[in-house]
């Protein structure tokens, strides 16, 4: 039937999705990829602080002992420099992350229709059957695998950790503390992998669920294609790009030409001559700013203009862009290309000529 949506989602339909928001993404993706992210980001921060740190509460001493309120502003200047720049890192990397996961997922397309009130969303019928449908149901699935699959990784870690601690008696504490440090960055990490397997499957889901969103009807296509043949502005910005490439297919072809015949200034005709091939050809023609275009190209490669203004006005009405000229011109172009011959045997032929 026309009414079932079978077919894939025309590029429109698509970019109309984009707009209002639709699109296959899971915040999940981004989420533990920062965390992932900050997991190597965050202790060269934390060492970069305590470094500096250390360094302002050495002078510390020298400031109470000899209280100044110059040193006093430049010890809070450099800690609060200390910090931003112990921060910075640890913000732009988790900026940056989002915004590749964003991308990577479809990306960054500012939705504002979703930000005004939709009154539907707040449809208590609506919520249970998102509840109790099938979305509702993988999201409790992925509840209870983001559960089980965290649950077995921090309890695999923090095992290794404590069978370390207990022999704590004969560690140091510099060592104890490296070994927590590391243990949490271990258990950071491990949970990043196990919610970036979570958010990759998780994606999938959504991609799919969006793409049969998204379908259409052949009906729907045959709607959208007559709307958007029918739009006069689209057909307008057809016509415009299909004479704009026209338009500059002809003027790479004068440089080509023998001969251009002009008007002097209203029409321009260029003609190509190739015995091999029969009878002249016209390989541009154009009035007002396209004549003076066509002008302008033969003086800047140098070919050959004769002011013929009868030839020129009837060449201009009555040959077709890229067709050879009719029998009645025949007499007419061979004088004008017989001229430029004669021209181009005693030297140059460049330039705005006439008939002898």
């Amino acid at each position: 039937m026309s009414g079932e949506k079978t077919e894939k989602p025309t590029a429109q339909r698509k970019k109309q999705a984009r707009r209002e928001g639709t699109i296959a993404r899971t915040p999940e993706l981004g989420a533990w990829a920062a965390i992932m992210a900050a997991s190597f980001v965050v202790p060269m921060g934390l060492k970069t602080a305590l470094t500096r740190a250390k360094a302002l509460l050495e002078q510390l001493p020298g400031v109470i002992a000899r209280p100044d309120t110059h040193d006093a502003l430049r010890l809070l200047k450099e800690g609060a420099m200390g910090a931003a720049a112990a921060m910075a890192p640890i913000v732009l990397t988790i900026m940056v992350v989002g915004l590749v996961s964003a991308a990577a997922q479809g990306g960054v397309y500012p939705a504002v229709k979703l930000l005004a009130p939709k009154f539907s969303r707040l449809n208590p019928a609506s919520g249970l059957k998102r509840m109790l449908g099938p979305q509702g149901v993988w999201e409790g699935i992925k509840a209870l695998l983001k559960t089980a699959v965290l649950g077995a990784v921090l309890y695999t870690v923090i095992k290794g950790v404590a069978q370390s601690l207990t022999m704590s008696g004969t560690l140091s504490l510099s060592t104890i503390v490296a070994i927590v440090t590391n243990g949490a960055v271990t258990i950071i990490r491990a949970a990043a992998v196990a919610g970036l397997a979570l958010a990759a499957l998780d994606y999938v889901m959504i991609k799919r669920r969006t793409g049969k969103k998204l379908r259409m009807s052949k009906q729907e296509i045959k709607e959208e294609f007559k709307k958007s043949e029918g739009d006069p502005h689209v057909k307008g910005q057809i016509r415009a790009r299909q004479l704009a490439a026209s338009r500059n297919r002809m003027m790479s072809d004068v440089p080509k030409a023998d001969v251009i015949v002009v008007n002097p200034t209203h029409v321009a005709v260029a003609l190509r001559y190739d015995p091999a091939k029969g009878a002249p050809r016209v390989v541009a023609k154009g009035s007002g700013t396209i004549a003076a275009k066509i002008r302008e190209k033969a003086t800047e490669h140098r070919v050959p203009m004769v002011q013929d203004v009868p030839l020129a006005r009837a060449l201009y009405a009555g040959c077709d862009l890229g067709q050879e000229i009719p029998s009645q011109f025949y007499g007419a172009v061979a004088r004008v290309l017989a001229f430029i011959m004669g021209l181009k045997a005693r030297g140059s032929a460049a330039g705005l000529h006439r008939v002898a």
